[in-house]
């Protein structure tokens, strides 16, 4: 039986929960993920899960936050006046905003707080500092 190596291109089924059971994603709804093992396009610990793997198989796999979206970081946290938001913008805890650099990278952030004359945004990934469970199943593999 053919096992998964990397370098091989996979399609998997997955479930992903946090601790307390909450799902945060899933491909059961919709197609099966698809990509190229070993090209750093998913988190380390969801690639390392799947090493061995064959097609049909089952696993449930719980990555450590430092194999997912890493540690929440203070440094991702700015302050900023709404005086720089356009005018439309009508702040709220929670709400996405994309911000782009001088050299056009877009960056995203969520408002963490709201202030009388400014915000607070935080653009860490909605997942760092969590632990991560997946349910998956190796639907194809490809040499």
């Amino acid at each position: 039986m053919t096992k998964i190596k990397n370098n091989d291109t996979v399609e998997v089924h997955y479930k992903g929960t946090l601790t307390d059971g909450q799902v945060f994603d899933s491909s059961l709804e919709r197609e099966p993920l698809k990509f190229t093992m070993g090209q750093g396009q998913l988190i380390p610990g969801f690639e390392a899960g799947l090493i061995d793997m064959e097609v049909k198989e089952k696993k449930t796999i719980h990555i450590p936050s430092a194999e997912a979206y890493g540690p929440r970081r203070d440094d991702m946290m700015h302050e900023v006046q709404k005086t720089q938001l356009p005018p439309e913008i009508k702040p709220e805890v929670g709400m996405p905003l994309v911000s782009q650099t001088p050299e056009g990278q877009q960056m995203h952030f969520t408002i963490a707080e709201v202030r009388e004359e400014s915000i607070v945004v935080d653009g860490n990934h909605p997942l760092a500092g969590k632990d991560l469970t997946f349910e998956i199943e190796v639907v194809s593999i490809n040499k």
